[in-house]
């Protein structure tokens, strides 16, 4: 068995108590901004800041390394009318039949229905897989840990990255997703985690007036 070669940590960075106190707070101030946008503008955006940001969500903390993920960004209008077409359909059984009462009753402050113009109208729709295992060229496969909440950590840094560059995000989970695979000929061993919607909001957006969890809602301490 090979070894493990380390190395010596260098960038980490230590901050004065008031300092890292100010700095949480901080960021705390500037991600509660944050809202899902339904409403976007089909401004430009360039290509180099999707790239960044999604080099940024390549550093996220993930199974022994294994980095099991996958990032389809779509530019492409056809291609993006393709993808809209496929979930609206998907979308369509589950808000007619497919969907439990309380499932479409816990939707209904969001004001949310199967018609999604989002996904023409965005400039980037960033399609992320989870990769259940690595196929070799030589046909072996290397199977991955931790699959699903590598991906999920992934995710958050790339919508936190988004954010902090001034572009607004929603997350869509038509289900099921298995037609991204298709559209963006992606292997069966991946499997879509989300689409998200990325891009400006349009100058006439609303959100739903709605609320987050406190403190005390969402955490406890023990000393």
């Amino acid at each position: 068995m090979t070894e493990p070669r380390h190395i010596p940590l260098t960038d980490q960075r230590s901050y004065s108590v008031d300092e890292t106190v100010e700095r949480s707070r901080n960021f705390y101030q500037e991600i509660k901004r944050r809202r899902t946008v339904r409403d976007f503008s089909d401004q430009p955006v360039s290509r180099e800041v999707i790239e960044n940001c999604i080099l940024a969500a390549g550093t996220a903390p993930n199974g022994a390394n294994l980095q099991p993920w996958h990032f389809s960004v779509v530019e492409n209008l056809g291609v993006k009318t393709e993808i809209r077409k496929a979930a609206e359909q998907e979308e369509e059984a589950f808000y007619n039949g497919k969907a439990p009462q309380t499932w479409l009753d816990a939707l209904a402050p969001l004001g949310t229905d199967s018609n999604k113009p989002f996904l023409e109208t965005a400039p980037y729709l960033v399609v992320i897989f989870s990769k259940s295992h690595e196929q070799r060229n030589d046909g072996s496969t290397v199977k991955n840990y931790y699959a699903n909440e590598s991906t999920g950590i992934a995710t958050g840094f790339l919508i936190a990255a988004l954010h902090d560059a001034g572009l607004a995000t929603l997350t869509h989970t038509p289900s099921p997703m298995k037609f991204l695979n298709k559209i963006l000929n992606r292997p069966a061993h991946e499997r879509p985690f989300v689409l998200l919607v990325v891009g400006y909001p349009s100058e006439s957006a609303v959100v739903p007036d709605i609320s987050k969890k406190s403190l005390a809602e969402i955490s406890n301490f023990i000393s």
